[in-house]
């Protein structure tokens, strides 16, 4: 490791905080001057140390004023660098999770599970790229027992560069689907990418959670040592799915115990759709691996309230919304479509928002939704976005272009008594219409 890592290293343990906004600037912490394509954080250093930062780490000479300004080539690379640096230093457990959905939730669950036993540290909202990877393991501190990573990707060799910099002991993929079609060049190409999570694993003889219910992930780690969760008998950890009407309920058991699952007590969650069974699984799975009591797992599981737009339900005066506006990809709205078919409700209705980054995919994954809700026969739809409206509408949707044209229609025609799903991707923003509901 280069000389100018390690003295960084040792500015850091003596201010370990690490600051990248110096609209937000934490005091006795070191600011790296990372660069955008609007902006150049070397521009920003000085007033970072003024606001009361110890250090900068700069890329640019004619910025370097005097000896608190650590002069790097790349302060990208050297954010990455430092942050593996002290990777190498800790000798906790790193458990690594990706996937096309699901992968936040799960996050929260585990960390949730972990910390009944453990000081786990855990992904902050979506610091999971190239950027947020260094600075959640810069967070990592001695009373720290376990890291949970999140790792997003939208094109190939992401997760392989995030893996190298976190160096998990521990990987899961939730599930490969149809997100971020573009970046990853079509279905393929997000296998590839996702693969790059096991391929890691492998190389440096770590342990893998599979969930054994999915074909694909169990003939992609098929050579790795892995610890297997489902609902069939060939899992070292048995899931029963008991209902989601609309919260998930699960049954559990060990494949080791002779019990039979039926008086395994229920899990009461407070996630609403079936997809968040496999969630609630994973999160048990690595739970019991980790020795934690059935009891404490039980609790932790049931006391987990979602938040930020995924999987919430919301009570209004006038309606139940089921929630889930902040990712949506052709896989995720197929199963919550699914799921909200199946539900018990009197007056159901939908409102869809476009799912992005699919690439010359775009209209055909909207039709497959539209021609599913079509299959299910729900009635009342509402359909947000470029793409939806440009579907063949052959459900009698009300179609909007975006949310303010959905808006000032519910200000003129008032919902009420009604269970409502919302789904879209993030850059819809369909959390905008939650207040009229």
């Amino acid at each position: 490791m280069n000389s100018i890592i390690e003295k960084l290293y040792v500015a850091y343990l003596a201010n370990p905080l690490v600051s990248i906004d110096s609209r937000n600037i934490k005091k006795g912490s070191v600011f790296f001057a990372l660069k955008g394509p609007n902006f150049n954080g070397n521009q920003f250093a000085e007033q970072a140390l003024k606001e009361g930062c110890t250090y900068a780490v700069i890329d640019d000479e004619k910025y370097k004023k005097d000896d608190r300004y650590f002069l790097v080539t790349d302060v990208l690379e050297t954010l990455q660098q430092l942050a593996n640096y002290h990777r190498k230093k800790l000798n906790i457990p790193v458990i690594a999770i990706t996937g096309s959905n699901g992968k936040t939730t799960s996050k929260e669950l585990i960390t949730t599970v972990l910390n009944k036993k453990y000081h786990t540290l855990a992904t902050q909202g979506n610091l999971n790229n190239h950027i947020g990877v260094p600075l959640t393991l810069l967070s990592i501190n001695k009373s720290h027992q376990v890291a949970v990573v999140e790792m997003g990707a939208n094109h190939q060799k992401e997760i392989a560069m995030l893996c190298k910099i976190a160096e998990p002991n521990y990987g899961i993929i939730t599930n490969i689907g149809k997100a971020h079609l573009e970046g990853f060049g079509g279905a393929e190409g997000v296998i590839k990418a996702k693969k790059e999570m096991y391929d890691f694993i492998k190389e440096n003889y770590g342990i893998l959670f599979v969930n054994a219910d999915n074909n694909l992930l169990m003939e992609l780690s098929s050579d790795i040592d892995r610890i297997l969760y489902g609902t069939s008998e060939k899992s070292d950890y048995v899931g029963q799915f008991v209902e989601a009407n609309p919260f998930v309920k699960v049954k559990w058991k060990k494949i080791t115990s002779e019990e039979n699952i039926e008086s395994s007590p229920t899990i009461n969650s407070q996630l609403i759709g079936k997809y968040n069974f496999e969630n609630i699984l994973l999160a048990i799975s690595i739970g019991a691996y980790f020795r934690i009591e059935d009891e404490k797992i039980k609790e932790a599981i049931e006391n987990y309230v979602p938040s930020n737009s995924r999987s919430q339900l919301i009570k209004t005066n006038s309606n139940t919304l089921l929630l889930d506006a902040y990712n949506a990809n052709p896989t995720s709205m197929a199963v919550a479509i699914e799921n909200f078919s199946e539900m018990q409700a009197t007056k159901k209705i939908l409102i869809l928002g476009d799912m992005l980054e699919l690439g010359t995919d775009s209209l055909k994954e909207h039709q497959s939704i539209v021609d599913l809700i079509e299959k299910k026969n729900i009635k009342n739809v509402f359909l947000v976005g470029d793409w939806f409206t440009k579907s063949e509408n052959k459900i009698n949707a009300h179609a909007f272009q975006n949310v303010e044209k959905l808006i000032e229609w519910l200000k003129n025609n008032k919902i009420a008594d009604s269970t409502i799903l919302i789904k879209g991707s993030r850059g819809m923003k369909l959390e905008k219409a939650v207040e009229l509901l």
